[in-house]
């Protein structure tokens, strides 16, 4: 699941808005977990947002090297409460929708609360958001993040402006989605003519594989997040690097470590 970073401009609490977004992304990232198979990808959004906090929003994702058509398309709305200049709170709820044998971890939860709250410090921003995520399968996930705005001044005039804002976010869960993940990912492996043989015994290059259980609350990943900002009154271009290392407990067919690129485009109507 892909969280856009969406931002309002000045005045626009005061009106309803239109923010149309188009996103690069190097590879698939839920809660900083990244498969074996790199999976590249472009996002379409569209989130209508209302003076009193309500918005509705959809999106389509488009797998760039797995095969035709869409590969999820997401519908949802939500509501933030701002109680003053410093602490936000908000509460959504988000259907995807998958094709068949999807590559994708976040599969089997077709569904998803999402209750935040955030609060602006003298010198830095905190956020704790927790997900209930359900369908097949159900988890819960808890993620915490820090970070900085740093405005680096105007581009060409006073009417463009840069900007950074490094985060570092931990990130925990459940694991039942992985299951599901495993069962699919041996139905694709199988239809493709791919037959996974054990090691035998006794052969010093085998592997043991650890079994995690899906059931216990455990650290994900650490999430390092670098996006520079460009932004005029009513766009926002953005490039962002993160690089994200997996908890002690991770699955071995996940990766350990992985740096991720990205690209995006927000206009506001």
């Amino acid at each position: 699941m892909v969280y856009m970073r969406v931002q309002a401009q000045q005045n626009s609490a005061q009106k309803t808005t239109l923010t149309l977004a188009t996103l690069y992304g190097s590879n698939v990232s839920y809660y900083g977990q990244v498969t074996n198979e790199k999976l590249p990808y472009i996002l379409a959004n569209a989130t209508i947002r209302f003076p009193i906090g309500f918005y509705l929003s959809a999106g389509s994702y488009k797998l760039l090297n797995y095969g035709p058509g869409l590969s999820e398309t997401d519908i949802g709305g939500g509501f933030d409460y701002d109680f003053n200049d410093r602490f936000t709170t908000g509460v959504a709820y988000t259907r995807s929708f998958f094709p068949a044998n999807s590559p994708l971890l976040q599969a089997s939860n077709e569904n998803n609360v999402n209750l935040s709250a955030g609060y602006t410090w003298n010198w830095l921003e905190s956020s704790l958001s927790a997900d209930y995520a359900f369908g097949e399968q159900e988890d819960v996930f808890l993620s915490l993040s820090h970070s900085k705005e740093i405005d680096i001044g105007y581009l060409f005039n006073e009417k463009n402006s840069l900007s950074l804002e490094p985060a570092i976010e931990l990130s925990a869960g459940t694991r039942h989605f992985y299951t599901t993940y495993i069962i699919e990912k041996g139905k694709r492996d199988q239809a493709k003519g791919i037959i996974q043989k054990p090691n035998p015994p006794g052969n010093p290059n085998s592997s043991t594989t650890t079994t995690i259980a899906s059931n216990n609350f455990d650290l994900l990943s650490y999430n390092f997040k670098l996006p520079l900002s460009f932004s005029r009154a009513n766009y926002i271009a953005e490039i962002s690097y993160q690089l994200s290392i997996l908890g002690p407990k991770a699955e071995a067919e996940l990766k350990r470590q992985q740096s991720l690129f990205g690209l995006a485009f927000y206009y506001q109507l």
